[in-house]
């Protein structure tokens, strides 16, 4: 069997070795990944995947080694190793993600990325990506550092009257910010920083309060786009540079507009249920601006089509950030300054965990989960479906949250609106659908137990769960909720004979229990079945008891 990949990707390179592949050559590949995502290199494997092997100059693994570190600013430790396959040796390297940005002995700094073919190659690193590079591995923060040709003469005094105002009616705005006089909340929220003995506007400063003709000016990547698109035709398709505080506002006026609401009867009470939940909305454009990479040209935009809600924003995921633990990493972000500021004027969500909260806004209304899948190296995407809610799903979350006292955690809501979608549902497939860990997954589903949300079924791997009788009963479904705990019982004379066949045509109450995941009373009972019904008789009793097929 082939322990090496069939073909190349953007952290597998194959390189032929049949006329010795050149070591500046190889040490500019090695860089290239370095500075991009890691991987291996298979030093022996033509680019169709063909294995012709690895020269003989280059089988001296820690030759190779070494040749790396002395090649490489600061040193890529590699480990290279010789293996073999269809008969023929390989040179192995793999080459850690750097903590840094490294270059050649030679000065070049590069990176790797896919072509629109989906094969690899390596290209140069321009100034502007050092210092995206070195924000994505959080080692940096662009917002935090002064503004080249920026003054605070570009402060506009409107913004800071609209700042007041927000921290002043925001629940979570810290409300001794409003007691600082204005250039005491510029060094609070880190809007200025001194150089030389002179204060000067950060990237943040000027994001949040510049003048509109000055942003244009001084950041030219700074830009912000609302469309709206009904079939072919364009709505909406506006474009600014203002400064973040107006662009909120005028960006959750636009999506008020376009985001109908119907109301729906919950005993004495009628609830709003949106489109799209604003809460969620209001977090996922937040996050896009605050995670957007300022480096680089393009705009933070809001789409609304007849498919649902898109926000993107340039510059991919934070090193360490993926589609699998978006759910689970720490939260950190390319921007701390700017993201520090927005939460302690009360705009951004102070534990950091606004993506819980774009969750939330679709889980509660039993819509479709929110949809990262199309962000990129250079853009992140969040797609919200447009789709009917499910009223009696949103009616029992509310009752229940009701009940508590308190919002039910995320992990309860997905584990519920899994469970709502898929009817039964073992812990392992849980933590595939939901990329958690089956530890964290477990505290939950337990605690839903004890709240009488959640039932489970059989023991060990195989245990699974569906919901309670008692959501089902609220729902009006005690149909589906019979069914659902009937399809195990329906099989279990068949695979009680099946096991007595494959045992000589005997059978214990404990090799039922077993056989079954149940006690073993329920074993007893399952066998007294088979008993009245005449299918198997007591063979011997004691305390091993027998029973026999007829």
């Amino acid at each position: 069997m082939r322990i090496i990949p069939y073909k190349e990707d953007l952290v597998t390179e194959f390189k032929s070795d049949l006329k010795r592949y050149p070591d500046s050559d190889l040490i500019d590949e090695i860089v290239g990944m370095a500075n991009t995502k890691g991987g291996n290199l298979y030093l022996g494997v033509e680019d169709n995947g063909q294995i012709t092997g690895v020269s003989k100059i280059h089988k001296d693994a820690i030759g190779v080694t070494a040749l790396v570190a002395n090649n490489t600013v600061p040193s890529v430790s590699v480990r290279a190793e010789i293996i073999t396959e269809e008969e023929k040796d390989i040179l192995k390297i793999e080459i850690p993600i750097s903590r840094t940005v490294v270059s050649t002995r030679s000065g070049k700094m590069l990176k790797r990325r896919l072509k629109a073919d989906g094969t690899p190659e390596v290209i140069p690193m321009f100034s502007y990506e050092i210092v995206t590079r070195l924000s994505e591995l959080a080692l940096l923060d662009f917002s935090a550092g002064p503004l080249a040709g920026a003054s605070t003469n570009d402060f506009d005094p409107n913004q800071r009257i609209r700042l007041r105002n927000i921290i002043q009616t925001k629940p979570g705005g810290e409300k001794n910010l409003l007691t600082l006089t204005d250039d005491e909340l510029d060094k609070a929220l880190r809007f200025t920083t001194e150089v030389d003995g002179k204060v000067y506007p950060t990237v943040t400063g000027m994001l949040i309060l510049g003048k509109e003709n000055r942003i244009v000016e001084l950041m030219p990547t700074v830009k912000a786009s609302f469309q709206v698109l009904e079939g072919t035709k364009v709505r909406i398709n506006t474009e600014t540079s203002a400064p973040l505080l107006e662009v909120f506002e005028k960006f959750e006026t636009y999506a008020e507009a376009w985001n109908p609401e119907r109301e729906v009867e919950y005993g004495l009470f009628r609830v709003a249920v949106p489109e799209f939940d604003k809460a969620a909305f209001r977090e996922g454009l937040i996050n896009a601006f605050c995670h957007r990479d300022y480096t680089m040209l393009g705009a933070v935009r809001v789409l609304i089509d007849d498919e649902g809600m898109t926000i993107s924003s340039p510059g991919g995921f934070i090193d360490g950030v993926t589609l699998e633990n978006l759910l689970t990493v720490e939260p950190h972000g390319k921007n701390p300054a700017l993201a520090d500021a927005l939460k302690r004027i009360g705009l951004a969500e102070k534990t950091g965990r606004g993506i819980d909260r774009i969750y939330e806004g679709s889980i509660i209304y039993g819509r479709p989960w929110p949809d990262y899948s199309e962000t990129t190296s250079t853009n992140v995407r969040l797609f919200i479906q447009r789709a009917k809610a499910d009223d009696t799903f949103t009616k029992f979350i509310a009752d229940e949250q009701n009940r508590l006292g308190k919002p039910l955690s995320i992990y309860a809501l997905m584990i519920l609106s899994l469970l709502k979608n898929e009817k039964r549902l073992t812990i392992e497939r849980i933590a595939e659908m939901t990329h958690l860990a089956e530890g964290k997954l477990l505290g939950a589903i337990e605690n839903l137990i004890e709240d009488g949300l959640v039932e489970g079924a059989g023991s060990g791997k195989s245990r699974s769960y569906i919901l309670s009788v008692k959501v089902y009963k609220e729902n009006n479904r005690s149909i589906q909720y019979v069914r659902q705990t009937g399809i195990d019982r329906v099989a279990y004379p068949e695979m009680i004979i099946k096991l007595a066949r494959a045992q000589d045509g005997f059978i214990t109450k404990q090799d039922v229990a077993e056989l079954l995941k149940i006690t073993p009373d329920q074993a007893y009972s399952e066998i007294k079945k088979l008993v009245s019904e005449g299918k198997i008789y007591k063979y011997c009793g004691g305390k091993y008891t027998k029973y026999k097929l007829r």
